[in-house]
C-alpha cells in the first residue's frame, strides 16, 4: 500500500502534517476528512528498500511502550494522540515505524487490537487478546496497566532465569577452553622434552600425553563434531516429539531442572491469572497461555486442561498428570475453581513462585561456583602433576 505525505489544517485552523498509508489519494482525503482535517497538499512518499534481520525490538522496549501507553490512556488522552507521542519519542526506528502504522490504522477506523494484530512479531497473542478484552469491556486503561505489570514481572523473571543459566554455561565453556589450551599448547612442549630424555614415563603422564596427541591430531574434527551435534539438536528441537524429549530432559537436570520447573509454574500462573482477570474466556486464556509456556511438557498439559474444561471437567486433572506442577499448586488451583476466584489464586501462586525462583537462582549460583572451582582445580592440577612426575623421577635418579 502506498504511503502519502500530507499537509492540512484542523477545524481550529492549526497547521498539521503527517504520513499515512492509503490505496490512493481519494481514500487518503476521505480518511483525513473523517478526522476533520482539510487537506492543502498531498505527495506520494518514495519507496525505500530496508534490509533487516529480525525486528530489532527487545522485550524491554515493548514493556516501556506498554507502561507509557497505559499512563497516557489513564490520564484521559485520546488514543491517536497517545500513539503519536509514543511514535515521536521512540528511539528504536523499527518500533517507531510500527507505532506509526498502528496510529494510521486506528485513524482509518481499525480497532487497536486489530491494528496490533498486524504486527505479531512484536505483539504476541496475549497482548492482543488482552487489548481486545479491554476494548470490548470499555476498560482499556485498566487492562493496559495490568498488561504493563505482567510484562515487567515476566521480563524480570526471564532475566533471573537467563542470568542463572548463563553463569554456569560461561564458566563451563571457559574451563573447557583452558583445559584444551593446556593440552594443545603446553603439554606438547613437555612431550618433546620427555622424548629427548628417553626416560620411562609414569602411567598418568602417558594418559595426559595421549589425550594431548588426540586433541592435536583431531582438533578440527572435534570442532566439526560439536557444530554438527548442536545443529542436530536444533533440528530435532524443532520437531514436536524432539522438542518434548528435550524439554523433559531439561526438567530432569539436577538444580537447573528445578529452576526451569519453578519458572514455568510462575509464568503459567502469571499469564493465565492476568488473562482471566482481564475478562478473557477460560478457553481462549488457556490457548494463549499454552503458546507462551516455554516448555513442551507444560504446553501439552495446558492443552489437555483446555480439552478437559471443554468436556465439562476441571483444569487440575491434566496439570497433576504432567508432573511439573507441585501438589500445592494444583490444590490451590482446585480451590480457586470451586470458589470462583481462580484469577486471584493464580496471581498469588505467581507471586509465591517468583520468590521461589529467586531462591533457586541464589542456590544454583552458590552451588555451581565451588563445584566449578573444584573441578577446574582437579583437572588443571592433575595435568600439572602428570607433567612433573617424570621430572621428579629424573631428579631422583640424578641424585
Amino acid at each position: 500500500m502506498p504511503v502519502f505525505e500530507y499537509k492540512g489544517k484542523s477545524t481550529t485552523g492549526t497547521a498539521v502534517q503527517g504520513v499515512l498509508k492509503a490505496k490512493d489519494r481519494s481514500e487518503l482525503e476521505r480518511i483525513l476528512r473523517n478526522n476533520r482535517i482539510m487537506v492543502t497538499s498531498v505527495s506520494k512518499k518514495p519507496s525505500q528498500i530496508n534490509i533487516q534481520i529480525g525486528t530489532g525490538i527487545k522485550k524491554i522496549h515493548i514493556s516501556r511502550f506498554t507502561r507509557q501507553f497505559a499512563t497516557m490512556i489513564g490520564a484521559g488522552l485520546p488514543m491517536v494522540q497517545c500513539l503519536e507521542i509514543l511514535e515521536q519519542q521512540m528511539e528504536v526506528p523499527a518500533f517507531r515505524r510500527i507505532i506509526g502504522e498502528i496510529k494510521e490504522s486506528v485513524q482509518s477506523g481499525t480497532t487497536l487490537s486489530e491494528a496490533m494484530g498486524k504486527h505479531k512479531k512484536v505483539f504476541d497473542d496475549l497482548f492482543i487478546n488482552m487489548v481486545e478484552a479491554g476494548e470490548i469491556g470499555g476498560a482499556l486503561d485498566t487492562i493496559l496497566v495490568r498488561l504493563a505489570n505482567y510484562r515487567e514481572k515476566a521480563d524480570a523473571l526471564a532475566r533471573k532465569v537467563k542470568g542463572a543459566l548463563v553463569y554456569p554455561i560461561v564458566v563451563s565453556i571457559v574451563s573447557i577452553g583452558v583445559t584444551i589450551a593446556m593440552l594443545k599448547f603446553i603439554v606438547p612442549t613437555f612431550a618433546k622434552m620427555f622424548s629427548e630424555l628417553g626416560a620411562e614415563l609414569p602411567g598418568p603422564t602417558k594418559t595426559v600425553l595421549s589425550i594431548s596427541d588426540f586433541i592435536n591430531n583431531y582438533f578440527l574434527f572435534m570442532i566439526i563434531g560439536v557444530v554438527v551435534f548442536f545443529v542436530v539438536i536444533h533440528i530435532v528441537g524443532r520437531t514436536p516429539n524432539g522438542r518434548l524429549l528435550l524439554d523433559k530432559f531439561k526438567l530432569k537436570i539436577p538444580a537447573i531442572g528445578t529452576l526451569i520447573r519453578k519458572s514455568s509454574v510462575a509464568r503459567f500462573s502469571r499469564t493465565l491469572g492476568t488473562l482471566l482477570s482481564s475478562g478473557v474466556s477460560i478457553l481462549d486464556a488457556l490457548g494463549t497461555t499454552a503458546k507462551t509456556a516455554g516448555n513442551r511438557v507444560v504446553h501439552d498439559a495446558i492443552k489437555n486442561a483446555s480439552l478437559s474444561i471443554a468436556e465439562g471437567d476441571t483444569i487440575t486433572g491434566p496439570l497433576k498428570e504432567c508432573g511439573v506442577f507441585p501438589p500445592m499448586v494444583t490444590q490451590m488451583i482446585s480451590v480457586g475453581e470451586k470458589t470462583g476466584g481462580l484469577d486471584e489464586m493464580l496471581n498469588k501462586i505467581a507471586d509465591f513462585y517468583d520468590e521461589e525462583v529467586d531462591a533457586a537462582v541464589s542456590a544454583l549460583t552458590s552451588m555451581i561456583e565451588p563445584v566449578v572451582i573444584v573441578v577446574m582445580g582437579a583437572v588443571i592440577g592433575g595435568i600439572l602433576i602428570a607433567m612433573y612426575l617424570p621430572m621428579f623421577d629424573i631428579i631422583g635418579k640424578i641424585n
